[in-house]
């Protein structure tokens, strides 16, 4: 079978976003362009290397070419829900982050889990062999709240322990850093911490 690429050069918006409660929450990327939506599968963790090296690519962009590129702080616009209902094409295996001076546009490229490697020559190419993919081309504007929405949706999720950073479950938490010793409270459940 052919590969899909889902090429998105001007899109609406290009958004993470969850569907779930804190702590099984399902992670996606959505790109959308009129009534065009194309929605990713992916894991937390990626979406936090995109906006973080989304941030990083901005930043060095702006040193090396001026290009005005909007401040980390930039305000968010796009507070909207994911597009439903959400039907993920793929789930992310390989991401490839790249800008492309003639555009003036940050490009993304999401392409599908596969179980051959994915040679480097298959990121940002339109060659017939290799996984599906979505790219999508992003201003430094949209590329800025793309990475600022990301990390809210990131720190949505549960809070960490005081004392060992894992998230704390709506049914408390046996924290590693007590060795198993309670002193009556778990952390999390407000009515065990007090004795």
């Amino acid at each position: 079978m052919a590969r899909a690429i889902h090429v998105f050069r001007t899109p609406d918006r290009f958004v993470a976003g969850t569907v779930g409660e804190p702590g099984d929450r399902a992670f996606y990327l959505q790109a959308v362009h009129a009534a065009r939506v194309v929605s990713v599968l992916l894991e937390k963790q990626q979406v936090q290397v995109l906006a973080d090296r989304m941030g990083l690519l901005l930043d060095e962009v702006h040193r090396r070419f001026g290009t005005a590129v909007p401040p980390h702080e930039a305000e968010l616009t796009d507070v909207s829900p994911l597009v439903t209902p959400i039907d993920a094409e793929f789930r992310v295996g390989t991401m490839g982050l790249g800008w492309d001076s003639d555009a003036g546009a940050v490009v993304v490229e999401l392409l599908a889990v596969s179980e051959s490697e994915v040679d480097e020559s298959v990121v940002l190419d339109d060659v017939e062999d290799g996984p599906d993919a979505v790219r999508v081309f992003l201003t430094p504007e949209q590329a800025r709240e793309f990475a600022v929405r990301s990390e809210r949706v990131i720190s949505a999720g549960r809070a960490p322990c005081p004392l060992c950073g894992e998230p704390l479950a709506p049914e408390g938490h046996v924290c590693v850093r007590t060795n198993g010793y309670r002193r009556g409270a778990t952390f999390g459940r407000p009515d065990e911490n007090e004795s």
